[in-house]
C-alpha cells in the first residue's frame, strides 16, 4: 500500500519529492496496490500528478459551488461520514467530483454534497484529515475544543479496512 498523508506540502513538493516516481505509481496502482491519499496525497492522485483516477477530479473544496468555507486555514470542518454528522480537521482539502463517482463508494461528504472521502477500486481517497494528532489541535487556538480524541484514527482503520474488504 502506498499512503501519502496530509502536510506533506503543495506542488514543488511533488515535483521534489514523487515526480520521478510518477510511473512507479502508476504501474502498481494498474497492478491491484492500494493508494490511499489524505488531502494532499489525494489532490496527487489527480490527473496533475498521478492521474490514477478514473473520472474522478480533486479540488479546492473552497472553490466549489455552496461551499460553507472559502479560507484554507485550520478549521473544524463539518462533514458527513457515512451518515453521521460530525467535524473533521481541514486545511485546504480537496472536494472529489467527477462522472466517476457513480463507480466510488462515497464514506463522507461536505455540507454542499461534494464528495469528502471515497473509495474506486484499489484507491481510497480523503480530503480532511482523519490521521490528525493532538497536537494539531494545540497549534492552532481555535481548534483545541475540537480534538477527536482517537475517534478520527478509529473512522480511518475502518476505511483502510474497507480498502483491504475487510
Amino acid at each position: 500500500m502506498i499512503i501519502i498523508p496530509g502536510g506533506l506540502g503543495d506542488s514543488d513538493t511533488f515535483s521534489k519529492v514523487l515526480e520521478n516516481h510518477r510511473d512507479s505509481v502508476r504501474k502498481f496502482v494498474a497492478s491491484g496496490g492500494k493508494y490511499l491519499g489524505i488531502c494532499m496525497g489525494a489532490y496527487w492522485a489527480g490527473h496533475h500528478y498521478f492521474n490514477i483516477l478514473d473520472g474522478i477530479r480533486p479540488v479546492q473544496y473552497i472553490r466549489r459551488p455552496n461551499t460553507d468555507t472559502n479560507r484554507p486555514h485550520a478549521k473544524a470542518q463539518r462533514i458527513t461520514w457515512l451518515g453521521k454528522k460530525r467535524t473533521m480537521f481541514f486545511y485546504d482539502g480537496c472536494s472529489l467530483i467527477g462522472p466517476g463517482l457513480d463507480k466510488s463508494d462515497i464514506w463522507a461528504t461536505y455540507p454542499n454534497g461534494d464528495a469528502m472521502a471515497l473509495i474506486q477500486n484499489n484507491i481510497g481517497l480523503i480530503g480532511c484529515h482523519p490521521e490528525s494528532q493532538e497536537d494539531w489541535y494545540e497549534t492552532y487556538s481555535w481548534m483545541k475544543d475540537h480534538w477527536h480524541h482517537g475517534q478520527d484514527h478509529k473512522l480511518l482503520l475502518n476505511f483502510v479496512n474497507a480498502m483491504f474488504g475487510q
